[in-house]
């Protein structure tokens, strides 16, 4: 496999926008910045994320009411991740030519409808269906949203725009689906989900008065998404993505039981500690934003090798509460930086096909989502709480070795 130089990686940065056609009142165009703008992408990515993963901490209470076993209820959350998975490619394709703005609308009015269709689902048949249309509505506007920073500020602050577009995601594991399990412990699912609908209504109105229009600058075809794996930087950056995700997920989806049973931490204090990842993930999303503005490569390097030295080192060094808190933080720093970093790095990689390098990053990452609790679930049962994090670590340490690849075969390119 080819690979990208780490100085082309650099220098695509100059030329992310000047390489774009030119239109009149283009947001892309040289010397304006659209903050409020980004902003509003960026609630929307609160949004989606909080949608996607809420149903985790309603799982109980839908299935009490629905008279469905939690694993049946756990629908809620691995059907939106495949229709996602699925719609980051399909729907620029389907759109075409829409204007992106207009497309953006569309799926955020789609999310208000779809949690409205939760909420009052009669039966969980109802449920799963409308969960669905949220998966359209997630790889749809994560497709289009998660590049769009080069079109609605200068070159100079797409990496602090696209950071702040991502915060919505670390915002969204902080605030969103502990505030929205909170809810609806204390006033039922149905509330939960209806609350989720009107934020998304203040969401749509937002785009709507901020968002300048988009043309697209070049429609998404089929043929288009399959030239993108010529690309040799679009395959480094694919290929890190689903061994980093993969290998995040298979580990952390089973987090609580590694706090309690290897770390020996208190349930009581699980809860907490999920919390300061979060926080950790915040700002780890941020610090990784400013450092791709100096150096995109050594960025998303840092971030894989530190989580290839997090990981791993759980079973050795968390063995104590002490210890077990300080690796999951650093283990929260780490990740925090990865969706920004490989989306910076798809960004500047392919220039002339933001929108469908970005679609296809979309889409690895929640298939990795999905792969990763998984490959997690089917470890633990035979090698317990170790096993997971071996494989969790494992993935890293070849996620580092892609990126370095980028590296080692630059006069491939």
């Amino acid at each position: 496999m080819g690979a990208i130089a780490p100085e082309r990686l650099e220098e695509a940065s100059v030329t992310t926008t000047e390489q774009a056609p030119a239109r009149a009142g283009d947001p892309g165009e040289p010397g304006r910045n659209h903050w409020p703008a980004v902003a509003a992408v960026a609630l929307g990515t609160f949004l989606l994320v909080t949608a996607e993963q809420l149903p985790i901490g309603l799982l109980t209470g839908v299935g009490s009411a629905l008279s469905v076993s939690e694993g049946t209820a756990g629908l809620m959350v691995t059907v939106p991740s495949l229709v996602a998975a699925v719609a980051a490619p399909v729907v620029p394709v389907l759109v075409g030519g829409m204007d992106r703005r207009l497309l953006l609308l569309g799926l955020m009015g789609l999310m208000t409808l779809a949690n409205v269709a939760s909420a009052l689902a009669p039966g969980f048949a109802v449920l799963v269906a409308s969960r669905v249309l949220v998966g359209v509505a997630i790889g749809g506007f994560w497709a289009v949203a998660s590049g769009l920073a080069v079109r609605l500020v200068t070159p100079a602050h797409v990496p602090r725009a696209t950071a702040v577009v991502f915060g919505g995601v670390g915002a969204a594991n902080v605030f969103g689906v502990p505030v929205g399990t909170l809810l609806g412990d204390l006033t039922g699912w149905r509330v939960a989900f209806a609350s989720l609908s009107a934020l998304a209504l203040v969401a749509l109105l937002a785009l709507l008065a901020v968002l300048p229009p988009l043309a697209a600058t070049r429609p998404v075809r089929p043929r288009f998404l399959a030239e993108q794996f010529r690309n040799p930087g679009v395959r480094v950056g694919i290929l890190a993505t689903l061994l980093v995700v993969t290998g995040h997920f298979a580990a952390y989806t089973f987090v609580s039981p590694v706090l309690q049973d290897l770390a020996g931490i208190d349930e009581r204090f699980v809860g907490p500690l999920l919390f300061g990842f979060g926080l950790a993930g915040m700002a780890g999303n941020f610090l990784a934003g400013a450092a791709l503005a100096r150096s995109p490569y050594r960025t998303a390097l840092a971030v894989a090798v530190a989580l290839a030295v997090a990981i791993p080192l759980y079973p050795l060094l968390g063995r104590g509460p002490v210890g077990g808190a300080v690796l999951l933080i650093v283990w929260g720093l780490a990740f925090g930086g990865v969706s920004v970093s490989l989306q910076t790095w798809m960004i500047r990689t392919a220039p002339q096909a933001v929108e469908a390098a970005s679609a296809l990053w979309v889409a690895v990452f929640n298939l990795s989502i999905g792969l990763g609790a998984l490959l997690g679930g089917l470890i633990i049962d035979s090698f317990a709480v170790e096993g997971v994090l071996c494989l969790g670590g494992a993935c890293a340490v070849a996620a580092v070795l892609t990126v370095r690849h980028a590296r080692a075969e630059a006069s491939l390119c």
